[in-house]
């Protein structure tokens, strides 16, 4: 009997006619609002709030009206039926992903596997409506605060359904139309007739402002305010990220003010202060105390790494920053063990393979630079001096030699490895090593 019902419903769908194109009454609407604008110019409806009730409710269908009728993992097929049929269709990646785009007259549709994945709005009967219709919703409040169920419920339609442009924002990488819809849900949520906002919507704004920030400067201000705003509302998400993106806002502001440099360092110490095992934070904090001056002493890391390190001792990122603190620091010991332990960890990482040797180097070079200082009463103590600094040395060309094998094309790597090995050019096997990296060297700045 199911099998039945199932049939016939399938023969019914394909016996209703397709529907030709998208189609949106932009007229009507437009009418609706050209009549509530008539109205609140009226004297004695204007002082109504039912006139801005229903003045509310006309923006928020101008809003909703293109794109009603999708919701994510809507099948296709009703897509077509609902909408009708595109106006034409292409293959479009998006964050990577390959996507049949549909193309309709106010958004275009992104199906994968038969599924609408996401859609982008591409045009709009007014785009300014979800901020007009919290306008009226709040002057009906204020004229009758008896109507604060009414103003919510219109208010929580408009806020869902900002968000979940800015949901589709997200998806299609549309960041700054995303961040900028989730910050208009904010301001329905915030109106006196809806409670409580929710200062996520802050945070998922500030954040998509951060991520913009890196193509557009100019994000990186508006998101630093979106970010510490949501903090002073009370926000902080369970892993205590909010302040590793007001440090990137923050510091990405640094050739504009170079106050702003401070300001991102308080943020992460505040971050890291309520969040102590928030590992990039503690990158923030290395990499400002390691590369700005006048941040810092970089020994003042050291405690807060060591015990994010005794919490977490496998992970590759903390040791690999310890490594660069403690070369800040010029101890380079501590800093060839800790890169000793990121290779460890991660024998085929070409930068910990890379900053060992290069480290090996520096720790080299800096009893190069003693002995080359000192006054020597004996050819024996000379030479004994001598073959700890080559010892030191020829400890960084293996790691060298890895560093090679994984990336063959870094140029910097042959040119430490073609130095090294001049320098070690008496030593057994050297002086072929010298050659081989040498000719290489040569190719690749293309002598």
């Amino acid at each position: 009997m199911k099998k039945t019902i199932l049939t016939a419903l399938a023969a019914l769908l394909v016996a209703v006619p397709a529907v030709q194109a998208q189609k949106v009454n932009k007229e009507a609407l437009l009418a609706k609002i050209e009549k509530s604008d008539a109205d609140i110019a009226n004297e004695k409806k204007a002082v109504k709030a039912a006139t801005w009730i229903n003045r509310g409710k006309a923006f928020y269908e101008v809003a909703i009206e293109p794109t009603k009728s999708l919701f994510v993992n809507m099948d296709a097929a009703m897509l077509k039926l609902a909408v009708g049929e595109p106006k034409s269709a292409s293959k479009e990646t998006l964050n990577g992903v390959e996507y049949d785009a549909w193309v309709y007259n106010y958004f275009t549709a992104y199906v994968k596997d038969n599924k609408v994945v996401t859609w982008k709005q591409t045009k709009w009967v007014m785009k300014d409506a979800p901020e007009k219709a919290i306008e009226a919703y709040n002057k009906a409040y204020e004229l009758d605060p008896k109507t604060a169920d009414k103003v919510k419920e219109g208010l929580k339609q408009v806020s869902d359904f900002c968000s979940q442009v800015g949901n589709t924002g997200i998806d299609t990488g549309n960041y700054v139309e995303a961040a900028k819809a989730y910050e208009t849900a904010y301001k329905a949520q915030s109106s006196p007739a809806y409670g409580e906002a929710d200062p996520a919507l802050l945070y998922y704004a500030g954040y998509l402002l951060t991520v913009d920030g890196a193509n557009n400067p100019k994000s990186f201000v508006k998101g630093a305010k979106l970010l510490t705003k949501a903090i002073e509302k009370g926000y902080a998400d369970e892993e205590g990220n909010i302040y590793y993106y007001l440090f990137h806002c923050l510091y990405g502001q640094k050739e504009a003010d170079k106050a702003n440099v401070i300001k991102a360092k308080e943020a992460l110490l505040t971050g890291i202060e309520k969040f102590p095992k928030n590992e990039r934070i503690l990158d923030g904090l290395m990499q400002l105390y390691t590369s700005e001056e006048g941040v810092g002493n970089p020994a003042d890391l050291v405690a807060l790494i060591d015990k994010a390190i005794q919490d977490n001792p496998e992970n590759v990122d903390l040791w690999f920053g310890r490594g660069r603190i403690f070369y800040a620091l010029k101890d380079y010991d501590q800093s060839i063990d800790s890169f000793k332990k990121v290779v460890e960890l991660k024998p085929d990482m070409f930068e910990g393979n890379y900053y060992l040797g290069v480290f090996y180097t520096i720790k080299g070079d800096a009893l190069n630079k003693e002995m080359n200082e000192k006054q020597y009463s004996s050819q024996a103590a000379y030479d004994a001096d001598l073959k700890g600094v080559n010892d030191v040395y020829m400890a960084a060309v293996p790691w060298f030699e890895k560093a090679h094998q994984i990336k063959t094309d870094d140029i910097d790597t042959l040119e430490f490895l073609k130095s090294l090995c001049f320098r070690l050019r008496d030593e057994p096997g050297i002086m072929e090593k010298y050659n081989t990296y040498n000719d290489l060297y040569k190719k690749a700045k293309g002598e």
